[in-house]
């Protein structure tokens, strides 16, 4: 289990895609997401033969948020070459955990 973090307080869980497979599964095949996943290394995403709308965060190398955007099914987003991270959520998580550019996100492995 992992954890989203930022400036000491928990976002939410968080899935991990780390490995070729799982960053290409991404959340094909899924109605709904708890919590976020985080797929790394990753510059851009898309939500084509998705189920969902979904918020997507481009964190850099530092851990610092430096896009979001919200991604309706089947669109593609250009990439980020800042980026090393992206964390996907259900559309209107990122407003609810008040998640913006400029915060420091952490992942925390258990």
């Amino acid at each position: 289990m992992a954890w989203l973090m930022s400036d000491a307080r928990v976002l939410a869980s968080a899935e991990l895609a780390e490995t070729r497979a799982a960053r290409r599964k991404g959340l094909l095949g899924r109605s709904e997401l708890d919590g976020a996943l985080v797929i790394r290394p990753c510059r851009g995403v898309h939500t084509i033969g998705m189920k969902f709308a979904i918020d997507v965060a481009f964190v850099d190398q530092d851990g610092v948020v430096v896009k979001t955007l919200q991604m309706a099914r089947h669109r593609i987003s250009m990439p980020v070459f800042s980026t090393r991270t992206v964390i996907e959520a259900n559309a209107g998580a990122f407003a609810r955990w008040g998640l913006r550019v400029g915060d420091v996100i952490e992942v925390r492995e258990e």
